[in-house]
């Protein structure tokens, strides 16, 4: 079915894109050389590298970026930045189409339509003069939380300029309790980074270090540091406890995980804390709970100094008051430090202010409450109503920006120059890699208007920033150095030692069924509502796409008459949604949870009325949790998409995922070294000329989270293929996860399991397919000729592990997803990877242009490729390094090493394929009865 043609004005419209996007795909201004006198160091086709740094509620985590010829189309993890050590989430591999969306706002607004920045300056200059004649009286900022040194400086200018202006800031996902149990515990509010790779025993309280968040990296890779199951004996396995009403990563990751509500984690706490000696009333726990804390205080007591407590950022103050008392106690590795000096006004001030016409001048950097505030909190409503001169800068024109009298569009970190802290203080610089694709600004060009200064660049006020006291002969040594390494040394914070703390029993919590509120792993707090990666990237444990829903155990369904997909009517506090059910084993009973950031408005194309809205349920202050819920059914059902569900396995299954325990493992590997198996085959032997690739991945270390599956999207050009296809079955990812659930309903222990292609060396494709498109290469990879290629999918009905895809429509070449097919989206693109077009089977290729390039690059210096020379797009975005590559036939590689360990096993290893992706087993250290 052809597409309709095109009207004048869109074709207008996409003339108008196309040029703008040919013009910005170039390096900043700063760095611009013209091609007539091209750099040594250019050469077109050839890609470069820089550090940069994006943030995540603030907070920077540092980045390598590729780009071709000032286009950057990949981003991987800066292994000097203690915010990603190397590795990266899905929400920083995602950043890179975020940058190519055409949905980014492109022109100054006023109200809701097209306005000129001179107007806007020239409305903005004389308020600014009269607000600072009644010293600023009336003027209010609000951003996002802010770790940046240059924009904390100008923040700082301004109110010396005003000194009666106030700033507010505002996180749909912050950390006040946290905060608040910290003041509770030590008199002020430290802040508290857990060492997960010093940890012997890890007690969890409904915390999900493993799971999104702004330091997911950096604890996926402590928490691997201690779960290494090798030959040696796997001395040193940690022992990780959960209690928490939701499957979450950390607790699919468990050793030991109970259950429960919020109020009995809080009983759990002051159990445990009695049990370590503390002045604690011990409260009464049910059978199940008494256990786990019998279990849990035993292993925490027995490894003083080694023993750490979690509390949940949702958890009251409270309790994380308790948890830092009883951590003083064990001497856990925690690293305090002290927060910033001045912090910001909460939001529900701003809205008081607008309500009463205390604000006459709002200047919004960043941020977007009327969305992702609590609508009983009011913002919206105040915001409308207000007479106030209204400023919007922000990425997009959404909710906020809509309301506001002027919006400016801000332009994206990969464009522009700044700075930010790691939660650790950590400061990096974020440099541009590209020119701004559209007309946009920056939060430091913002305040330094503010300031009455149009002359200062952005790169300028942060050198600023970093160049006072340094010696003018030393600082441009030092700001090369900063900008190679994309981390400024030495500039944590300092660790501090805390206060003894004082102890705050747990207060009594409402009953009732209880609605959770928990953040997105796909749109986080709504900000990644448009980006299409994200939207069709399956969420850890429920496989869910475009879209959220509200989740509940399979027996709470039961008892309240609902069943899998039915469309419910969640009531609470007078305030109504609806939004379908989710059954999800391993839930609390009398618990629901919704995840935030859906229910847009003004996202975009790809986000605009996806799911449920969980903000129009959340309390006004902020709550996580909200009794009171009732759920009741409507009487219609919806589809929930998934690519592919979650597989149970049965005890006759357990080949698929084998899982052992770590005394087991220590017997395998004292016995005989392990020997591969080698069944008769009739296919001729695949050694290869030079090089044996193969693929080792270590459950015991994959955490489900995703982040190789939007690595290996970005850097293979994998396209988006829409809900509507995803309902028919079909998607499009070279790389899934597996979610295997092995255990009783009502307390399963996920595994977790990637699966990329086999790379079989006796391929069940190759021999059906009629045009020789599946083939092998000289060094053993299975491959995929794509102009050879017809599309009878036999390959696809011959592979056991379904991991070919057919390209039905021409979901990357003419017949995109929604907005996808603008010309600025194919800037992001990988120029090393075919695009392909309808009609033909895709699949992993174990990034064979990464291979490509290094094979080249060893024959020209007359060499073979060394190991670790190559690094696959999933290899390299993995946090807790659960992925090995290398050549097996190298004895001292470590997929050969690996191959050798007594868990190793090949999926489907009976049908004799003799795949080269192969695995380690999910070890798990659970308690032994009466032992340590």
């Amino acid at each position: 079915m052809s597409a309709p043609p095109l009207t004048r004005r869109q074709a207008a419209l996409a003339l108008l894109a196309s040029a703008a996007a040919l013009t910005s795909c170039d390096k900043p201004e700063e760095e611009i050389v013209p091609y007539v006198e091209q750099p040594d160091r250019v050469v077109p086709g050839v890609p470069m590298r820089f550090a940069t740094t994006l943030t995540l509620n603030g907070y920077g985590r540092g980045v390598i970026a590729t780009c071709f010829e000032g286009r950057p189309v990949k981003l991987e993890g800066n292994a000097a930045h203690p915010a990603s050590l190397g590795g990266t989430d899905v929400f920083l591999e995602a950043a890179i189409l975020s940058l190519y969306d055409p949905d980014r706002s492109r022109a100054v607004r006023q109200g809701l339509r097209i306005g000129a920045l001179d107007n806007l300056v020239s409305a903005l200059e004389p308020r600014l003069r009269g607000l600072e004649a009644r010293g600023g009286e009336g003027l209010r900022i609000l951003t996002g939380n802010v770790t940046s040194p240059t924009l904390l400086r100008l923040i700082g200018a301004v109110k010396a300029r005003f000194p009666a202006m106030r700033w507010h800031a505002h996180e749909a996902l912050g950390e006040e309790n946290a905060r608040a149990g910290a003041a509770l515990a030590f008199g002020r509010p430290l802040s508290a980074m857990p060492r997960l790779d010093r940890a012997a025993v890890v007690v969890a309280l409904d915390a999900d270090p493993l799971g999104p968040g702004p330091d997911q990296p950096r604890h996926a890779r402590g928490f691997a540091a201690r779960r290494q199951a090798r030959k040696a004996g796997g001395e040193g396995f940690s022992r990780l406890y959960a209690a928490e009403p939701v499957l979450s990563l950390t607790g699919a990751k468990a050793d030991h995980r109970l259950p429960a509500r919020p109020e009995e984690i809080a009983a759990v706490a002051a159990a445990l804390a009695a049990r370590l000696g503390l002045d604690v009333p011990a409260p009464e726990l049910p059978g199940p709970a008494r256990g786990f804390v019998e279990m849990a205080a035993a292993d925490l007591a027995a490894h003083p100094g080694e023993a750490l407590v979690l509390a949940g950022p949702w958890l009251p103050p409270d309790v994380q008051a308790l948890v830092h008392a009883v951590n003083a106690r064990l001497r856990a590795p925690v690293d305090y430090r002290e927060p910033p000096v001045e912090t910001p006004e909460p939001l529900s001030a701003l809205v008081e202010d607008l309500r009463f016409r205390r604000a006459d001048t709002l200047v919004v950097i960043g941020a977007n409450p009327a969305h992702d505030s609590p609508a009983a909190l009011g913002f919206a409503e105040a915001l409308g109503r207000s007479q106030a001169f209204t400023l919007h800068l922000g990425p997009y024109f959404d909710e906020t920006a809509a309301l506001c009298r002027w919006h400016v569009p801000e332009t994206h970190p990969l464009e522009g120059w700044g700075d930010a802290r790691a939660t650790d203080g950590t400061a990096s610089v974020i440099q541009p890699l590209i020119r701004p694709i559209y007309d946009t600004r920056s939060a430091i060009w913002l305040l330094n208007l503010l300031l009455g200064d149009r002359d200062t660049g952005d790169r300028d006020a942060v050198r600023a920033t970093w160049s006072a006291g340094r010696p003018a002969g030393e600082f441009e040594a030092w700001w090369r150095r900063v900008l190679h390494d994309g981390v400024v040394e030495a500039s944590a914070a300092p660790v501090v030692t805390p206060p003894e703390p004082r102890l705050a029993p747990p207060a009594a919590s409402t009953p009732g069924f209880t609605l959770l509120f928990r953040p997105d792993p796909s749109v986080w707090d709504g900000r990644y509502a448009n980006n299409a990666w994200l939207q069709e990237c399956p969420k850890p444990i429920i496989r869910q796409v475009w879209g959220n829903a509200v989740q509940i155990a399979p027996e709470e369904a039961r008892a309240l008459g609902l069943s899998a997909g039915d469309v419910s009517r969640l009531r609470l506090d007078g305030r109504v949604v609806e939004a379908t059910v989710l059954l999800q084993g391993g839930m609390a009973r009398g618990v629901a949870a919704l995840t935030l950031g859906y229910g847009r408005r003004r996202a975009g194309a790809i986000g605009d009325g996806l799911g449920t809205d969980a903000y129009a349920l959340r309390p006004a202050d902020g709550s996580w949790s909200a009794a009171g819920l009732v759920l009741e059914a409507t009487g219609r059902t919806a589809e929930i998409l998934r690519p592919s569900d979650a597989h149970r396995i049965e005890a006759e299954e357990a080949d698929l995922f084998p899982s052992l325990e770590l005394a087991e493992f220590q017997r395998k590997a004292a016995g005989p070294p392990h020997e591969e198996e080698k069944l008769p085959t009739f296919y001729e032997p695949k050694n290869g000329d030079t090089y044996a690739w193969a693929m080792v991945i270590d459950s015991t270390l994959c955490i489900g989270c995703n982040a190789c599956v939007i690595a290996c999207q970005s850097e293979n050009n994998v396209p988006i293929v829409g809900p509507e296809e995803i309902a028919r079955g079909r998607d499009m990812h070279w790389l899934r996860i597996d979610t295997y659930e092995l255990g009783p309903e009502e307390n399963p222990r996920p595994g977790f399991q990637p699966v990329p292609c086999m790379h079989c060396e006796t391929a069940p494709c190759e021999p059906v397919c009629p045009v020789a498109a599946s083939v092998h290469d000289s060094e053993g990879l299975n491959v995929q000729v794509y102009n050879r290629c017809v599309g009878t999918r036999f390959c696809q009905a011959n592979c056991p592990y379904k991991v070919r895809h057919f390209n039905y429509r021409g979901y990357a070449d003419g017949q995109e997803y929604a907005n996808l097919g603008a010309p600025g989206i194919a800037a992001q693109r990988n120029p090393e990877v075919t695009v392909r077009a309808r009609g033909v089977m895709e699949k992993c290729t174990y990034c064979t242009q990464r291979i490509s390039a290094a094979r080249r690059a060893a024959e020209k210096e007359g060499r073979a490729i060394r190991e670790g020379e190559v690094t696959t797009a999933c290899q390299s975005a993995c946090p807790s390094r659960a992925i090995s590559f290398g050549d097996k036939r190298n004895p001292a590689s470590a997929v050969a090493a690996l191959r050798d360990e007594p868990q190793h096993h090949e999926l489907l290893g009976h049908l004799n394929t003799r795949p080269r992706t192969t695995y380690l087993a999910d070890v798990r250290n659970p308690r032994p009865e009466g032992g340590t």
